[in-house]
């Protein structure tokens, strides 16, 4: 499969660190709605950028979406090896976790420095068509995502609407 192929059937996760514990299900039951429908219409390939809060709800829905369909594939684009400093024990095990179960993991840098985040969330969205957002705030890293992602051309949908 051509580069150009593949990126038609990639759709990549940007959203916020934080969500709302009381928005957690009806997030994930949208989130699983859309990604069932993206399946349907032939994406394959599902890039998170392995950060706490929505890219770690992505990567668990679409490794559980795995047993319904097993041809889709979970790629981890992280953006260091030390991605997990500062993080509790519960998170890193998490992370630990999805990353042995995960298809393929890409590091965009071997270690972190001021831009390696935007360097992880412009790689997600220049192999991707698709992008599957949880956007509530116009500032920050997700926005600046999401207005990369639209740049480019890519179809947005934002499951936080």
């Amino acid at each position: 499969m051509t580069k150009a192929e593949m990126k038609k059937h990639t759709c990549c996760f940007t959203g916020h660190r934080k969500i709302p514990p009381e928005e957690v299900p009806v997030v994930t039951q949208r989130l699983r709605n859309v990604l069932m429908e993206s399946i349907k219409n032939g994406y394959r390939y599902f890039g998170s950028g392995g950060a706490l809060g929505f890219d770690v709800l992505t990567a668990r829905t679409v490794l559980e979406l795995k047993q319904e369909c097993p041809h889709i594939r979970l790629i981890l684009v992280l953006p260091c090896r030390n991605q997990t400093r500062g993080w509790n024990k519960a998170d890193i095990a998490e992370y630990k976790r999805i990353k042995s179960k995960a298809d393929k993991v890409v590091y965009t840098s071997e270690q972190y420095y001021t831009g390696c985040m935007q360097k992880r969330n412009r790689h997600l969205v220049d192999n991707s068509s698709l992008c599957i957002c949880y956007l509530k705030e116009q500032t920050g890293g997700t926005a600046y995502t999401v207005h990369y992602a639209e740049k480019c051309g890519l179809k947005i949908i934002n499951i936080a609407k």
